[in-house]
This record gives C-alpha cells, structure tokens and sequence, in this order.
C-alpha cells in the first residue's frame, strides 16, 4: 500500500466544517457526554490517514475513501452503504454489524476484518486481501469476490446466496458446513 502523501483530517473540510472537528464530537457522542454523531455521508476522505479512529456508528454512506489508511478503526454499526473503500487499508478493523451494501472494497487490504454480522450485500472485493476475516453470520448475497484472497477466512453461518467466488482463493476457509475448504474455486 502507498500511505506516503495521506491527507490529515485537519487538513480537510465537509460540509463546511473541518473533519477533525467531526471526529472529536463523533468520540464525545460515543462516550455520551454530549457531541454529536459523525455525518460524513457522501465525504472525501480519499488518501486520508483515519488510523484507529473511533467511527463507531457514524454515517459513511457513499463516502470517499479510497486509498485510506483505516488500520485498527472502530467501525463498528457504522452506515458505510455505497462507500468507495477501493485500494483501503482495513487490516485488523471492526466491522461488527456495519452497513456496507454496494460498497466497493476492490484490492482493499482487509486480512483480519472483524465482518461479524456485517451487511455486506452486493459489495464488490475484486482482488480483495481477505486473508483470516471474520464473516460469521455476514449478509454476502450477491458479492463479488472475484480474484479475492479468502484464506483462512471465516466464512461459517454466512449468507453466500448469489455470491460470486470466482477465481477466489478459498484456501483453509471455513465455509459454512463447518469444514475448511482446500481449493482455488475458478
């Protein structure tokens, strides 16, 4: 991944207000002495360094943020519908019960993505590092996992229905069935 040049959340502006300041309500709402819930729907946040921000049940939906460093972020509940995480580093994030229908991870790095109860329906992972996540009772109806690395991954209890797995590297995943799969699915 290219994280030279990443943008600051000072440096950068939605709806008027800087998302710093955004994100410092966002983490006062989620302790619950006052603040507000983060609204960053429709945002740039392209090339942004979010490393282990807390965005725990914020609103993301059709967000920008391709090519960002969201290592060990707290997404978890967050609405991330639509969102381009194309390029993303996402290692070791919680997704927990976030809302990513239609979003678009394509090469994302997401080796060890907590995707538990996740609403992943129709999301696009085309060459996708997916190496040990966790989608354990993850809605994938329709994904599109082309050319994606799943080893290892936790696929059990999931909902697969119309999923796409072509040439999806399934190494060692635990498919629902509970047995680990051992081939490349072409």
């Amino acid at each position: 991944m290219w994280f030279w040049g990443l943008r600051k959340p000072s440096a950068v502006r939605h709806n008027g207000r800087r998302v710093s300041e955004i994100l410092q309500e966002h983490a006062q709402w989620t302790r619950g002495v006052g603040g507000a819930r983060a609204d960053l729907s429709r945002a740039d946040l392209s090339r942004m360094d979010l490393r282990g921000v807390n965005l725990h049940g914020a609103n993301l939906a059709g967000a920008r943020l391709e090519g960002s460093d969201l290592r060990r972020a707290k997404l978890g509940a967050a609405d991330l519908r639509g969102a381009n995480l194309r390029r993303a580093d996402l290692r070791n994030t919680d997704l927990t019960e976030a809302n990513l229908s239609g979003a678009d991870l394509t090469q994302a790095q997401a080796s060890g993505v907590e995707f538990f109860r996740t609403d992943l329906t129709g999301a696009v992972f085309h060459r996708a590092s997916l190496r040990a996540a966790n989608f354990r009772n993850a809605k994938l109806a329709g994904a599109d996992f082309l050319g994606a690395d799943l080893t290892t991954a936790i696929l059990r209890e999931a909902d697969l229905q119309g999923a796409k797995l072509d040439a999806a590297n399934l190494t060692d995943a635990l498919l629902p069935g509970g047995a680990p799969h051992h081939a490349r699915v072409s």
